[in-house]
């Protein structure tokens, strides 16, 4: 049955009111908010909105980390048919401009004093936007701005229009519709501007179920919202199967406290993007590295034995008795405390998605007993388009079409899809509604990849950067570069890469250092750094990166389609790749023609055979909204390339 955000709420709150609905950790302490004073506080909210000005198909941006009022306040406008618009927090202000003024936003919510200074800032540029609210009133007592007002306050009139308007509320939930707009989200702009991918509830709330049936997901569960709302990936996990199946979304109480409030709440369901994954066990190899001789052995032992066994019995495979009691010894010992420390003690099932995940990393997690799948999707599918079933989850597959999915590929690889999650459109961009949407209901997603054998997808690469190289030994080979940047990635010592390739002869590629690996490595080795440009410029540093890199052309070299896009040249870079520089997106995607450009004279460099190094200078953006420069002179290094299905010793 169809139905809507608002309706699933109110369902919520009338057959489960005193079941917790959102938790909040606030100064240490989780406080829990039911299902019942839910709708009352979206209630009020939404009378407020109303009373404010706030009409069914207007757009009220959302600024914030996870916050229950922000929650709210996006099932607040969508009582009232109006479109919340969720941004990303930790974006600078100049790029709240375009999707203000796009979306014609009058009406903001945000989370407290850096968010309203942001607002403050981009007014002159967006005169429209003329009502701002804010959750956490720290830092803006004094604030006396023009349409200014907190959340609180919004509330309070929000209570006084309720009765004096004793039915609006209800009738303005019974009014929408399920094909009404029920959120936009702002693509991350990789090319460009962003563009607003509109959804409706029905598009969201289909894919919400098809997950959670696939995955049994019920009331019982738990999940940790840390992820930004902005996100598709983090609205599907967080909000629209929070509603659908009524379980327990725990907001933690700062993003330094993620790791303690994960182990705290322990949920049972768990998403996080790959770089979360590598970071949890970098620290873990880190902390095992200064451990005693005899806990390294028994960890070692102990995990040699997992990789062996626990991924078997993860996979539902026979394994012989003695086995059986030897790594539930392990797990004794090791992998069960290991989880605990982890927070994964009561996770039934954990994604990951965004981009390819090592299969060192993928074995890792499910050896020790934690049922880690992938998942593919996008912003414009409602996420949920291939999904690994129980005991058929591989590092190199994002798994089978899910429920209401047709999937087919293109003779040149692309991959297309009907699903009943697909966007309504791009907003106000009907020639890119019409680029991704063809008359038949395709939707033409732009990533390369096939069906194996066991109709499991593989992606290869976006469709537009797999390009082809030019003359020498592979002339007209292919080239996947997100494929070789992915292969790196899975080294711990290695954070970003950025690889060229594309009509020309060989791929020489940037690499971005771990600052926390390769510190603890530098330390180990008393190496003395001063920070990031310092430590990446060790000579110690690149041939650490070079025995990674000669790792992967030895495994590319096993490819026949891909033995070509080994790696010929690279240089480390002397800064960390940033959003804020425009370097990557808000989630961490590579703008790769954008840093081709910005590092033109250092591509020029690593395909010159006569330049050794190269002197760059680099404009930074600081954190206080500062700018700076930073120069260096980076050695270009080679590295040793294999012959073709040749492994290397």
């Amino acid at each position: 049955m169809q139905t809507t955000f608002p309706r699933l709420l109110l369902e919520h709150a009338t057959q489960r009111p005193g079941a917790a609905a959102l938790r909040e950790k606030e100064f240490g302490i989780w406080q829990t908010l039911s299902w019942s004073a839910l709708a009352v506080l979206v209630r009020e909210l939404a009378c407020g909105l109303a009373e404010a000005g706030l009409r069914r198909g207007q757009h009220l941006v959302v600024v914030g980390e996870n916050r229950p009022r922000l929650y709210a306040s996006m099932l607040a406008a969508q009582a009232l048919g109006a479109v919340p618009v969720p941004l990303y927090q930790d974006a600078v202000a100049a790029e709240y401009v375009f999707p203000i003024t796009n979306a014609e936003v009058a009406f903001a919510i945000v989370e407290d004093q850096e968010q309203v200074d942001k607002m403050l800032e981009v007014r002159a540029r967006c005169p429209q936007l003329s009502r701002l609210w804010f959750d956490d009133p720290r830092g803006l007592r004094h604030y006396r701005e023009t349409g200014l007002a907190p959340l609180d306050a919004l509330i309070a009139a929000g209570r006084a229009y309720d009765l004096a308007h004793p039915g609006f509320f209800d009738a303005e939930v019974a009014q929408t519709r399920p094909d009404d707009v029920a959120a936009m989200f702002f693509t991350s702009g990789t090319t460009g501007h962003p563009k607003g991918v509109v959804h409706s509830h029905a598009t969201l709330i289909d894919r919400a179920r098809a997950g959670a049936r696939f995955d049994n997901l019920g009331p019982a569960d738990e999940v940790l919202a840390y992820l930004p709302p902005a996100w598709i990936g983090q609205n599907i996990f967080s909000y629209a199967q929070w509603l659908v199946c009524g379980y327990v979304v725990n907001c933690p109480e700062s993003a330094d406290t993620v790791t303690i409030d994960l182990k705290e709440i322990g949920p049972t369901y768990y998403f996080a993007p790959p770089r979360v994954f590598e970071g949890l066990l970098t620290s873990v190899m880190i902390r095992m590295e200064d451990a005693g001789r005899i806990k390294r052995w028994l960890f070692q032992h102990c995990m040699a034995l997992a990789r062996k066994v626990g991924t078997a019995l993860i996979d539902g495979k026979p394994v012989s008795l003695a086995s059986r009691l030897e790594y539930a010894l392990g797990n004794l010992l090791i992998y069960a405390p290991l989880r605990n420390t982890l927070g994964f003690s009561r996770v039934r099932v954990a994604y990951t998605a965004g981009e390819a995940i090592g299969p060192d990393l993928f074995t890792f997690y499910r050896s020790i007993g934690i049922n880690l799948k992938q998942l593919y999707g996008s912003t414009e599918t409602a996420v949920f388009v291939c999904l690994q079933p129980d005991h058929e989850a591989r590092a190199d597959t994002v798994g089978v079409p899910i429920e209401g999915v047709e999937l087919k590929v293109t003779e040149a690889g692309e991959i297309l899809i009907k699903s009943p999650g697909l966007l309504k459109e791009y907003y106000k961009d009907p020639v890119a509604t019409a680029e991704v949407l063809d008359a038949d209901g395709w939707y033409r997603t732009g990533d390369a990849g096939f069906l194996d054998a066991s109709g499991h997808l593989k992606i290869i690469d976006r469709a537009k950067d797999v390009g082809r190289l030019a003359g020498g030994a592979h002339d007209g080979a292919l080239f996947a570069p997100k494929y070789v940047e992915n292969k790196l990635k899975f080294f711990p010592y290695v954070k970003e890469a950025v690889a060229f390739g594309d009509k020309r002869e060989r791929v020489c590629a940037f690499v971005n250092i771990d600052i926390e690996a390769v510190g603890n490595w530098a330390e180990k080795r008393n190496l003395p750094y001063g920070g990031y440009a310092e430590l990446s410029q060790k000579p110690e540093v690149r041939e650490l990166v070079r025995e990674c890199v000669e790792k992967v052309n030895a495994d590319l070299a096993t490819d026949d389609k891909l033995a070509g896009s080994q790696i010929s040249r690279f240089l480390v870079l002397h800064k960390e790749l940033d959003a804020d520089d425009g370097e990557l997106t808000r989630t961490r995607k590579v703008k790769r023609g954008f840093i081709a450009e910005r590092y033109r004279v250092l591509v020029e460099a690593l395909y010159d055979d006569a330049r050794t190094h190269q002197f760059i200078e680099t404009e930074v953006a600081f954190e206080d909204g500062r700018r700076g420069v930073v120069s260096a002179d980076l050695q270009i290094v080679d590295a040793k390339v294999y012959p073709a299905l040749e492994r290397a010793a």
